[in-house]
């Protein structure tokens, strides 16, 4: 079986994956089978657009910028801490246990509407703070937050799924704000880099597959987590799929995630990403040593509170 040969460090899943709660349990089990180990299943559970478990099966969350501006504050980011407490038990549940959140992108009014409505906020104190709660809600809930999209994406006005962003904003202006948004949260264990050119780091190449800008991720920003690839199969990307991997991986990324599914790719991402260096393996093992680790949390008490607060 490919994913016994190939040996993936783990899994994503997408809602074309998804069916009911009990399907999406074998699922996560048979996955975890394939490979013979308890491998890391993430998923991008954000809440708003981006939620791969819907109702009827799952809750239905605000997107997180529309949840900020009805409750903001402390109560905002108490409100924050419940939902994604909520999530994380929701995804234990079916077996998964990392969650591709939270966004420390900084939202402005230019940034591409695709993004916007995912963000928490419009300056990176505030950012920082309701991520960190997000962040939060997870872990105690045994599940392992992934922090994206290094070093920043809130000045893309494109959408990188089907384009490549370009920010010509100068350094002091990306240091104060977007990298200085994910510097408080620079401790989280798994992040994720964005694939968008900043002419003033690397003008030729972007984040994900630039040396420049993977560097400043660890050294300006100091993220000390295992960092993986936005998706290599979106349209912002240039080369094939086995280039964009080998450079990824050259630049400095842990991990390549590869997300459409098509086994040929997978094949070739495998061939040029090769197995983790020692490095990526302890932050990864680092990474997956705190799953499981969550506090015990009644439901019902959690679903008042976090109403009361978005009533106000």
């Amino acid at each position: 079986m490919f994913f016994d040969i190939a040996q993936p460090w783990g899994f994503i899943l997408f809602a074309r994956n998804i069916e009911n709660p009990e399907q999406l349990r074998r699922l996560t089990s048979d996955l975890r089978a394939a490979v013979g180990r308890d491998a890391p299943i993430l998923i991008d559970q954000e809440g708003g657009r981006v939620q791969r478990m819907r109702a009827p099966h799952w809750r239905e969350w605000l997107p997180p910028l529309e949840q900020m501006a009805r409750v903001g504050g402390e109560a905002g980011l108490r409100a924050m801490y419940l939902r994604y407490r909520i999530i994380a038990a929701e995804l234990r549940g079916a077996g998964i246990d990392v969650n591709c959140a939270p966004l420390a992108d900084v939202a402005r009014d230019v940034t591409h509407p695709v993004l916007r409505n995912r963000l928490y906020g419009e300056d990176p104190q505030t950012v920082a703070a309701v991520a960190r709660a997000v962040a939060d809600g997870l872990s105690d809930g045994g599940v392992v937050p992934v922090l994206k999209h290094l070093p920043g994406y809130g000045l893309g006005v494109v959408d990188s799924h089907e384009d490549l962003p370009r920010v010509g904003a100068p350094l002091e202006d990306l240091d104060a704000v977007d990298f200085g948004a994910f510097r408080p949260l620079a401790d989280l264990p798994l992040g994720m880099t964005a694939h968008i050119v900043y002419d003033a780091i690397d003008p030729e190449a972007p984040a994900t597959l630039s040396p420049a800008a993977i560097r400043l991720i660890r050294e300006e920003i100091g993220f000390t987590g295992l960092l993986m690839t936005d998706d290599l199969s979106m349209g912002a990307l240039p080369g094939s799929i086995a280039e964009r991997a080998g450079r990824a991986i050259a630049a400095g990324c842990d991990l390549i995630l590869h997300c459409n599914g098509r086994r040929g790719e997978m094949e070739d991402v495998l061939g040029e990403a090769g197995t983790l260096n020692p490095d990526a393996l302890a932050r990864g093992e680092a990474a997956l040593s705190l799953r499981g680790r969550g506090q015990p949390l009644d439901i019902a008490a959690a679903e008042a509170e976090f109403e009361r607060l978005l009533r106000g």
